[in-house]
């Protein structure tokens, strides 16, 4: 299957569950939210991206002690979900982008979420190249990878090869996602 191919699939397939999605997964979404915060600081000076946002889980936890929250996903239907979380938020925009293809300039955000993300992309490392690129010097990453889709030993190489500094690394027997709080230098 192709590059675009795969893309479509995905797209195709959040767009389906988008209704049931929080039922669905916000229970495990929340729980890697819980294990990333406690290594994260966040201020009024944050200036953070989730991609991949999906429904927007994470902006009702955060958006009200950061600058600005930018959510992209590829899913129409999810994106309109996440509008639910974001109508008290006047720091939280939300827009349809690839994560492959960030519609932003280099070096702008200093916090990156990529949570639950990797598995859903063709070229994981391409994603992640275009999350750094994105991101300051000294930026905070927190990656997820689901268990079922990488082993410890190939994510760390992932993270590695995409030249992101693991800070830690959290293999939590009852998360179905490693958890790594990475670092551009």
């Amino acid at each position: 299957m192709n590059e675009w191919s795969t893309k479509r699939k995905v797209m195709r397939h959040y767009d389906r569950i988008a209704r049931i999605y929080d039922r669905q997964y916000a229970e495990e979404q929340n729980a890697k939210i819980n294990v990333i915060l406690p290594h994260i600081s966040l201020n009024e000076r944050s200036f953070i991206l989730d991609v991949g946002c999906g429904t927007g889980i994470l902006f009702p936890i955060i958006a009200y002690k950061v600058q600005s929250i930018i959510g992209i996903d590829t899913s129409k239907k999810l994106l309109q979900r996440a509008k639910q979380y974001t109508k008290e938020f006047l720091n939280v925009h939300i827009i349809w982008a690839d994560s492959d293809y960030l519609p932003f300039q280099n070096n702008v955000f200093n916090l990156i979420f990529a949570i639950t993300l990797l598995q859903n992309t063709p070229k994981p490392l391409v994603t992640l190249e275009e999350i750094k690129r994105t991101s300051k010097s000294q930026a905070i990453i927190p990656v997820t990878a689901l268990k079922k889709d990488f082993s410890k030993e190939n994510f760390t190489k992932l993270l590695k090869s995409a030249q992101l500094k693991i800070l830690t690394m959290k293999t939590d027997g009852k998360l179905r996602d490693y958890v790594a709080i990475c670092q551009k230098w």
